[in-house]
């Protein structure tokens, strides 16, 4: 008898899937496996499988698991996928390939004096509160044409806009409007779409995906 498919192969052919529908090519779309509060040995099998490009919500935690990882593992890249408090900002460049949760402008400062220091440019995504969620971390839309400007005064290397769409609500909308923020402001990156909505995000022009629980199961 066959073998089930492992998540990641049946995440990868979900991509693909969504990538035809929309006519695009699914090596367009990186696949941020999300692995906050799983274990190395819940990760270990992914990279075994090809998977290098992962996700963490914490520094501490990221600090915690990932370095011993990275060593054994080429290539393997690490995104930081959750809010970030200025004054992890040093650590948050020395260890993450790309941060995805720039959302205001004390936080501008302490990247570009991180970067600097370590001599090392981290791209970012700037992460945008798209349903006016006070809950939620990301730039108010009227404050993200000034946020952008001061981080391109920085130098900051900015690749995109990032979203989380509020919950229970259809996300569509939501994805579209940062595509069309994304444009308006020349960022080519949309970090948007998860475990239950990568596939609708990717039809509206996602070029990095967020999938935790669709790959590692429930969080603890």
């Amino acid at each position: 008898m066959d073998q089930p498919a492992s998540p990641l192969a049946e995440i990868r052919a979900r991509i693909a899937s969504a990538a035809r529908v929309a006519r695009r090519k699914a090596d367009e779309i990186t696949l941020v496996a999300v692995s906050k509060t799983h274990p190395a040995e819940a990760i270990a099998p992914l990279i075994a499988e090809g998977q290098r490009v992962f996700g963490e919500n914490r520094v501490q935690e990221a600090q915690a698991k990932w370095p011993a990882l990275i060593e054994a593992h080429a290539g393997v890249e690490l995104h930081l996928v959750g809010q970030l408090q200025s004054n992890k900002a040093e650590d948050a460049v020395r260890l993450f390939d790309c941060i995805h949760s720039l959302d205001r402008l004390s936080l501008v400062g302490a990247l570009a004096k991180a970067m600097d220091k370590a001599a090392r440019q981290v791209p970012c995504f700037v992460q945008v509160n798209i349903g006016a969620e006070e809950q939620k971390g990301g730039c108010p839309i009227a404050e993200l044409p000034a946020l952008l400007a001061e981080a391109r005064a920085a130098a900051l290397p900015l690749i995109g806009l990032m979203c989380v769409p509020p919950a229970e609500i259809e996300p569509a909308p939501f994805f579209a409007l940062l595509d069309k923020l994304a444009a308006d402001h020349g960022l080519s990156g949309r970090s948007m779409g998860m475990s239950d909505d990568f596939e609708t995000a990717i039809q509206l022009g996602a070029t990095h995906i967020r999938v935790g629980s669709a790959l590692f199961g429930a969080r603890d």
